[in-house]
């Protein structure tokens, strides 16, 4: 099964190697057929500390680190490259 890759921003890195992404989607709603925003935030594995609030990142399954953590953050220039789109 593949991993999932999500794009989303930073909202906090009060955590020492964790940050905090907000990832938002736009879905149709079944009965309005009308499109809506939700969002969902994610615990990611950031190893150098070294992205800060408002970064747009790209984050990757993986395997437990913690009790919340699941995600790692892919290297940078993945993460430019995407969000460059």
């Amino acid at each position: 099964m593949p991993r999932r890759v999500l794009q989303g921003t930073v909202v906090s890195d009060k955590g020492d190697k964790t940050i905090t992404v907000l990832v938002e989607r736009r879905v149709m709603h079944p009965i309005y057929k009308k499109y809506i925003r939700t969002s969902k935030k994610y615990a990611a594995h950031d190893e150098q500390n070294r992205l800060k609030v408002g970064d747009a990142v790209s984050i990757i399954e993986c395997a437990p680190i913690s009790k919340r953590k699941r995600w790692t953050v892919v290297d940078e220039a993945a993460a430019a490259k995407t969000t460059a789109k």
